[in-house]
């Protein structure tokens, strides 16, 4: 595996090699041709977080395809021209399969794919599809309701905290989930929210963190890409909930769970289809059945028999037999936006721009 920095890369990539040619997406010649794969990360590798389920998913491509496989690994590309570069000349050096792994690779990687229609580009976190750009995405409000219901049965205020990074759908939606899991439990539950319009910003992870704290939340989850969240709550003596990674080991025995993101059949399978000849474009979008969302082990301090019913919920999500978004849902003015006897639809789950009733905060 060829890792290199952003500098390195960005200074030398003009001289990796010419463009490729048009055409559709080729299969390997032969059993010896190894297959040339690019992943761009939007930060560096830490211990736990975003990234790091990410390398996780890339290395799990070498485990399955061994000396057939050829990665090249770019990290901390988060600025967009920096990244359309990056993904330009990856495809120009003759790797044939490319992932970006952030929002914000978007915009850059739809201006690079058109150019190189012979190269398959896997978008996490995308939203626009081309003949040779397809994406992934985790739901991962099956795995903060589930989080949401642990924290309800354990808070004694009735007060969970969260901290996002952006008041995006991809973020507003989980925060809504948790709250409806603890409402699930305490129909009284609220929410308070935080946004740190940034991604990694520990400096204003920690005030949020301890914001909440002084306002009565004794459950708090953090939706970044670090542990400061877990830690502060922790300090606090407030249950957490991690994301993406387990952070047991930084939340002073305090972690309630946390949902962890299993990206390795969404990097194992194109890269496999690309080297058969078959890779297609798809819209994948997967969370506790299929494994990409998982619970990571329940804090010991939570009742057996309460654990019991976090694993019946995680299986009844998983089934379809309980959704997050059934109604009746009501937004934070009373509003109703689900009926009773209806469920939020995939659209509008990906796009939800509203808070439900009981969270406290704005989107603005």
């Amino acid at each position: 595996m060829l890792k290199t920095t952003r500098r390195d890369f960005l200074k030398n990539g003009s001289a990796l090699g010419a463009a490729l040619g048009t055409g559709g997406l080729a299969r390997i010649a032969n059993a010896q041709e190894v297959l040339k794969v690019g992943v761009v990360y939007v930060s560096p590798v830490a211990e736990i977080g975003w990234t790091k389920q990410h390398s996780l998913g890339a290395a799990a491509i070498k485990e399955a395809l061994g000396d057939k496989v050829e990665l090249t690994i770019i990290d901390n590309i988060f600025m967009p021209q920096d990244a359309e570069r990056v993904f330009r000349e990856l495809a120009s050096s003759g790797n044939k399969l490319i992932f970006g792994t952030s929002f914000s690779h978007g915009t850059p990687l739809q201006k690079v794919a058109p150019r190189f229609p012979n190269v398959a580009f896997e978008h996490c976190s995308g939203i626009v599809h081309l003949p040779n750009l397809g994406t992934f995405e985790a739901k991962y409000y099956e795995g903060t309701f589930v989080a949401g219901a642990a924290g309800g049965y354990m808070s004694k205020s009735g007060k969970i905290g969260f901290i996002g990074g952006f008041p995006i759908p991809d973020i507003v939606g989980p925060a809504n989930a948790l709250l409806l899991g603890a409402q699930s439990v305490n129909p009284a539950a609220t929410c308070n929210a935080i946004f740190l319009n940034s991604w990694f910003d520990p400096g204003k992870e920690k005030e949020a963190a301890n914001t909440l704290a002084s306002q009565g939340c004794d459950v708090i989850c953090s939706m970044t890409d670090t542990a400061t969240g877990v830690q502060v709550a922790g300090e606090n003596g407030a249950w957490s909930i991690g994301y993406a990674s387990d952070m047991s080991k930084f939340a002073s025995g305090k972690q309630l769970t946390a949902f962890t993101l299993d990206w390795t059949s969404d990097y194992v399978n194109p890269a496999k289809a690309v080297a058969a000849g078959n890779w297609k474009p798809e819209v994948r979008w997967d969370g506790l059945a299929a494994g990409v969302v998982k619970m990571a082990p329940y804090n010991d301090q939570i009742p057996a028999d309460v654990k019991v019913k976090l694993k019946q919920l995680e299986a009844d999500i998983g089934s379809g037999k309980v959704h997050p978004y059934g109604g009746e849902l009501k937004d934070q003015d009373g509003n109703v936006k689900v009926p009773a006897g209806s469920v939020l639809s995939d659209a509008d789950i990906r796009g939800m721009n509203w808070f439900v009733k009981g969270m406290i905060g704005k989107l603005a």
